[in-house]
């Protein structure tokens, strides 16, 4: 018997600039929960998992334990869903924010960490810049010379 595939490919995680599309269609996030249990299972790769448990529990203040670990990351376990909470204090342990830019990018957003806000941020005064610049151009051609005759 082989081994099942990954749901989740391994060189989907590089980031990209390019927009990535809503999710707007029917079924677009079809089989999302067996997406999220294998991008969960990708985080832990490398990690003990009673560490990570512990390290998550801290930071929620609730138990997590390695065993929940286990069901969020099995695509079989339909009925074992990581919340949102949870899924986020995996990341933050795991610090595996490429992997949940592959989850969000699904539904047409992306994620920036760190100072790469701050490159964003360039981007946008860059663009404000330009517009500003724009405007300009098309108030100067439209302005007349100011001129007045003396008296003496």
């Amino acid at each position: 018997m082989s081994k099942r595939r990954a749901s989740i490919p391994a060189g989907q995680f590089a980031f990209s600039f390019d927009p990535p599309a809503p999710a707007r269609n029917e079924a677009d996030l079809a089989g999302l929960d067996a997406i999220v249990a294998a991008t969960v299972s990708r985080m832990l790769e490398g990690h003990k998992r009673p560490v990570v448990a512990a390290e998550m529990s801290m930071l929620l203040s609730t138990n997590v334990s390695w065993q929940m670990l286990d069901g969020y990351s099995s695509e079989a376990r339909d009925q074992v869903n990581i919340s949102a909470s949870r899924l986020l204090a995996l990341v933050a342990v795991t610090d595996r924010f490429d992997l949940l830019d592959s989850l969000v990018r699904r539904i047409g957003a992306s994620v920036l960490v760190g100072n790469e806000i701050l490159a964003a941020e360039l981007g946008h005064i860059d663009r404000q810049m330009a517009a500003l610049k724009a405007r300009r151009r098309s108030i100067e051609a439209a302005t007349p010379i100011i001129e007045r005759n003396s008296r003496s």
